[in-house]
C-alpha cells in the first residue's frame, strides 16, 4: 500500500462536477480518499490565453505500481473527453502523480515527483494543506521552502475542503468506512 498525492486541474465546463467525476472514478478503481484540499481558482500556466483552473490536492491509498495509476488516471480523464491537443492547453480536467509513497520513480512515461511540482503555487498550496511537513523524495527539502520565493497571490480560493467533501457524500457515496472518506 502506498500513499499517493495527486493533483487535479479543470477549466473547461464545470470545473467544480469534473473534478468530483474524476475523484469519484477513482473510488471505483479502488483508490481510496483520504483527505482533499480546498478548491482554488488560478490563472492558467504556459499558456494563458484560455479560461481559469479550478485546482486541488487529494491524498489517496492505493495499492498498485505507479505506472498502473498513471494508467487509471489517463483512463478517467479520456472520460470526461481530455484531448491532448496543446501542452498546457484548455482541459476538462488533468490529473497529475505527484508524490508516490515517499520515494521517486521514473520510466519513459512517468516522472514522479511530478517535475514541475515545486514551481506551481497551485499545486503546493493544496498539497501543504493536506501535508504540511511532506518531504521531497531524494533531497528531503520540505516542500513548503519552495514556497518562500512564491506569493500565493495567483490563487483564490473557490471552495473549503468542507464543503466540497459534502458534494462528494451526496456524488460518491461516501462513509468513513476504512479509514477513508468513501468505502
Amino acid at each position: 500500500m502506498k500513499t499517493v498525492y495527486l493533483a487535479f486541474g479543470s477549466n473547461l465546463g464545470d470545473r467544480t462536477e469534473n473534478i468530483m467525476f474524476a475523484v469519484c472514478s477513482l473510488k471505483e478503481k479502488e483508490i481510496e480518499l483520504l483527505d482533499i484540499s480546498n478548491l482554488y481558482e488560478s490563472e492558467p500556466y504556459g499558456v494563458v490565453d484560455q479560461p481559469a483552473f479550478l485546482n486541488c490536492v487529494g491524498k489517496f491509498r492505493y495499492y498498485g505500481t505507479p505506472e498502473s495509476l498513471l494508467d487509471i488516471t489517463m483512463e478517467v480523464e479520456k472520460k470526461l473527453y481530455r484531448k491532448r491537443e496543446r501542452r498546457w492547453g484548455p482541459r476538462t480536467i488533468d490529473i497529475d502523480i505527484l508524490l508516490f509513497g515517499t520515494t521517486g520513480y521514473k520510466s519513459d512515461r512517468l516522472t514522479i515527483p511530478h517535475y514541475d511540482m515545486k514551481n506551481r503555487s497551485f499545486v503546493l498550496i493544496p498539497l501543504l494543506e493536506i501535508a504540511p511537513n511532506i518531504l521531497e523524495p531524494g533531497t528531503g527539502i520540505p516542500y513548503r521552502e519552495y514556497l518562500k520565493d512564491m506569493s500565493g497571490n495567483d490563487l483564490k480560493l473557490a471552495k473549503s475542503s468542507e464543503a466540497f467533501l459534502k458534494e462528494l457524500k451526496i456524488t460518491c457515496t461516501v462513509s468513513p468506512l476504512k479509514g477513508g472518506y468513501y468505502g
